[in-house]
């Protein structure tokens, strides 16, 4: 599948800023099953510096600095990405899941795995009680860990209520699985923390969900949003291991209608575009993101969504 991504970041701000430094997080990641095939990032006002890096997790992130007054900033990431399905998780036989955390139990001698990165406490996804309490459920004795985390990702689903601007960007996932709802960030964040409770690595992941207009009616560009899921670390049978994903907010394992663009512990090292500004005590955000198969370009009717 051919997707295109066009996501658009706007801020105005009063007063201005006078200089500010910036992260972004916006090129979809080159993995299995993922092909970027092209890119393009459009930045205003002109940044003085700009450049492109790879951070911690491998992912790619682009960081720019303004250094002269300005009151709106606008930032455009427009790419084309091949996707394809990936293995489904059900042709897999996944070790007990007893076995996984037995293996990242600290013991002396142990190789090191990047996997343990994604196994602590981080900002977002602390550490309680309530967490072990909710997952224990899916994680039965001897039960191989993609079934177990399949049964999680259903919990959550069943038991959260998608409700939005029920959180904040910075709601700890455990605010969120207290009040019962939230949006998919909190979603991910919940079992990204329920499998950690119980000693296994995951991770957050950023990106995009192709969505459709109901029958009838036109695509409205700027209409969609971004997504997030969570991806678990699953060793196998055969000696093999993989990060499986699970989008506890739609039931579903993540198909080639999805489009990875980063992980990380949580959101926060994720976050499409964050920054320091000096200035700019207020400020009027409005984010617009489309994403479209590349063919229906040409065929489909398009309206265009003011904001």
């Amino acid at each position: 599948m051919l997707l295109n991504l066009i996501h658009e970041t706007r801020y105005h701000y009063t007063p201005s800023v006078e200089n500010a430094h910036h992260v972004l997080h916006l090129k979809p990641a080159n993995q299995s099953g993922q092909q970027i095939l092209s890119h393009s990032l459009s930045i205003v006002p002109k940044p003085a510096e700009q450049r492109e890096v790879t951070d911690v997790y491998g992912n790619s992130s682009t960081f720019f600095s303004l250094r002269g007054e300005h009151d709106r900033l606008c930032v455009i990431a427009n790419s084309v990405v091949k996707t394809s399905a990936a293995q489904p998780a059900s042709s897999m036989t996944g070790l007990a899941w007893e076995s996984v955390r037995d293996q990242f139990r600290y013991r002396a001698g142990v190789a090191y795995s990047s996997a343990w990165e994604f196994l602590f406490a981080s900002p977002y996804v602390p550490r309680d009680d309530a967490f072990v309490a909710f997952a224990l459920p899916s994680f039965t004795t001897n039960r191989p860990l993609p079934e177990a985390a399949h049964d999680l990702m259903q919990r959550i689903h069943s038991s959260m209520k998608y409700e939005s601007h029920s959180t904040e960007v910075n709601t700890p996932a455990l605010e969120a699985l207290r009040q019962g709802k939230g949006v998919c960030q909190d979603f991910a964040h919940i079992m990204v923390a329920c499998c950690r409770a119980m000693g296994l690595p995951a991770r957050y992941v950023s990106g995009y969900m192709l969505t459709h207009p109901p029958a009838g009616q036109a695509r409205l560009i700027g209409s969609d949003a971004s997504h997030a899921w969570a991806s678990v670390y699953c060793p196998m049978t055969d000696g093999t291991s993989h990060w499986l994903d699970y989008d506890p907010t739609n039931d579903r394992a993540p198909g080639e209608d999805y489009v990875t663009l980063a992980t990380g512990r949580d959101f926060l090292d994720v976050s499409p575009l964050r920054g320091v500004i000096r200035g700019g005590a207020q400020h009027i955000l409005t984010v617009a993101v489309t994403v479209m198969p590349l063919a229906n370009f040409a065929d489909e009717t398009i309206s265009l969504k003011n904001f």
